[in-house]
């Protein structure tokens, strides 16, 4: 029993961590709600039910949440391989470009033929605006950091001419230049699963994406790979393993989730065509930067994405009711949501040492020696199987040595 209880604080820790970040930036945005002469009980009461009070609301909430999670286990996929993806917003309108192309030029297709094949295009072109900054990490040495911002920079001037240009919907010329399409297809519109509201296809999508994203990186033996090459290069590549190839494949995965977003997003509006009127963080809603705070808030584990997406995109939806109910500004909303971001990201060091902290309870309560000597678990590391051997229990033998231990690769 006492191994059962170390096993369960160990694998609390990666939620409450982030959770308990969120309770104090909504302590602090209190105070600031007071300093403005609002109501903060008001403020937060109108706050959660303008997220969860009601059908309507909770289908606003799963829009928002929707490419949240699919970003979020896109940064799972990279940040476990140790690998930076700054690239969501590129990769999301790369998604949704060839999404639309596809449903442009096929618009006659049977729904059952036509919805799966865009959802698969915008899967691919979000996997090749990632490939390319992994090509450049990979084989140039190119900082992905640098080269998924710059990316995202390209993307959106890329759709900006496109809808400008060829893509441009010619029937609204009249009403000057609209960088927007032609309305799609009735057969490429995301199915509502509850009538009257908005609530559609993309969310279950979503959740199975996380469900795979989960299944790649702990059952499979390329997902053991890319995580023991984000653990240790050096070891990885003494162990065998590819270290090169696992890099690219973890920013083309990641690219991969964003361009999925980016169809959901453009199958699932209201105006069902593609349109930057307001640019192109407008449409993206800014989802491929609050995904990566998502996947931080789910300890950089798809399914623990799953309900840290859902009350991160609650959020932001809530935040704009209590920006009605108080009367205050919108920099105010803001700054609330930015505080929300830098705890929980900032969060990631007390989890690392909070992890050590349960890793050291539990080698004193086995009564061993060399609790000082045994390596720490990195941010987010909640791993399904033994914590003793986190993925002895379910990756091949074929890709460890004698000499090297799948602990001492991971961690």
């Amino acid at each position: 029993m006492t191994e059962i209880r170390q096993r369960l604080l160990r694998n609390a820790i990666g939620p409450m961590v982030p959770l308990t970040a969120v309770l104090l930036a909504l302590i602090i945005g209190a105070f600031m709600v007071l300093a403005f002469g609002g109501d903060p009980i008001e403020g937060y009461r109108a706050m959660f039910s303008g997220a969860f009070g009601g059908w309507d609301e909770l289908s606003e909430t799963t829009l928002r949440a929707t490419p949240l999670l699919l970003v979020g286990v896109g940064i799972c996929i990279a940040f476990r391989s140790s690998v930076i993806n700054i690239g969501g917003e590129g990769q999301i309108i790369a998604g949704a470009l060839l999404c639309t192309t596809i449903v442009l030029v096929l618009p006659d297709l049977p729904r059952p033929v036509l919805l799966p094949l865009a959802l698969l295009g915008g899967a691919v072109g979000g996997a090749f605006w990632g490939w390319m900054p992994g090509m450049l990490k990979a084989y140039a040495a190119v900082n992905e950091i640098l080269s998924t911002i710059m990316l995202n920079i390209v993307a959106g001037y890329l759709m900006q001419f496109l809808l400008l240009g060829p893509m441009k919907d010619r029937q609204s010329e009249e009403l000057g230049d609209i960088a927007q399409t032609e309305r799609l297809s009735e057969n490429a519109k995301l199915p509502t699963l509850l009538e009257g509201t908005q609530f559609n296809l993309g969310i279950v999508v979503a959740v199975l994406a996380a469900i795979v994203g989960f299944v790649l990186l702990w059952r499979t033996s390329l997902g053991f790979e890319m995580r023991a090459v984000g653990g240790n290069q050096i070891a990885a590549q003494y162990a065998g393993m590819r270290v090169k190839r696992n890099i690219v494949l973890a920013l083309t995965f990641s690219g991969m989730m964003s361009g999925l977003a980016g169809a959901v997003l453009v199958l699932s509006s209201t105006a069902h065509r593609l349109s930057v009127e307001s640019g192109p963080s407008g449409f993206t809603q800014l989802a491929g930067f609050n995904g990566i705070v998502a996947a931080l808030f789910g300890a950089l584990h798809p399914l623990w994405t799953i309900p840290a997406s859902f009350l991160f995109g609650g959020l932001l939806v809530g935040a704009f009711a209590l920006q009605r109910a108080v009367q205050v500004a919108t920099p105010l909303v803001v700054a609330l949501s930015g505080l929300v971001v830098v705890f929980v990201v900032s969060s990631e060091s007390i989890v690392t040492r909070a992890r050590e902290w349960a890793e050291r309870v539990s080698q004193i309560a086995k009564g061993g020696s060399s609790s000082g000597n045994e390596p720490s678990t990195p941010l987010g590391a909640t791993d399904p199987g033994s914590p003793r051997a986190p993925d002895s229990a379910s990756e091949p033998e074929s890709t460890q040595t004698p000499e090297t231990s799948s602990e001492t690769i991971v961690t």
